[in-house]
């Protein structure tokens, strides 16, 4: 597996608008339904990658303590079922399921939603405030698969605290 690093979609960015099918309810998901009106946090994610099968349980507990706390969530799998067949939309739901993944799980088949976002890796997170404008990207926290660091969502959880408390997110990310 390749390493391969994030790149930049600017601060203050609009959040490009979607339209995708969500794995499990089957429904068309749009970003103006789901946005929150204090931050919403867009993921690149999908079910082979070994950084996300990582990370997923501390996502999952980010997501259902912000959610709470009136984030919105949804993850978006950009993955070319062709070369990643595990990534299709079928395994989507069950994984999404398996995991009870307390946000939608869509899938971007033509890969124009990831490359709107600029995004180049998973897990890639991305969180925009409650304009819909980039205050963060970056990642989960400094755990990897094998360093022995703990996860803890730090990162993502420090970008989440400062909106929801009317701050500025740190420029280093």
């Amino acid at each position: 597996m390749a390493f391969t690093e994030s790149t930049m979609l600017p601060l203050g960015s609009e959040a490009p608008p979607f339209a995708l099918p969500d794995t499990v309810s089957g429904k068309i998901i749009r970003l103006a339904d789901i946005a929150s009106d204090k931050a919403t946090v867009v993921m690149f994610i999908c079910n082979h990658c070994p950084y996300v099968i990582h990370v997923n349980d501390e996502i999952i507990r980010v997501a259902n303590e912000y959610i709470a706390r009136g984030v919105a969530f949804v993850a978006i799998s950009s993955n070319d079922v062709v070369n990643y067949p595990q990534d299709g939309p079928d395994k989507m739901k069950e994984h999404a399921e398996k995991l009870k993944y307390p946000f939608p799980y869509l899938y971007d088949e033509s890969q124009n939603v990831a490359r709107a976002f600029d995004a180049a890796c998973t897990p890639d997170f991305y969180v925009f405030d409650k304009d819909l404008k980039l205050a963060y990207r970056g990642r989960l926290d400094d755990s990897r698969p094998s360093n022995g660091v703990a996860l803890s969502g730090k990162d993502l959880r420090a970008a989440l605290d400062a909106l929801l408390a009317g701050q500025p997110v740190a420029e280093k990310q």
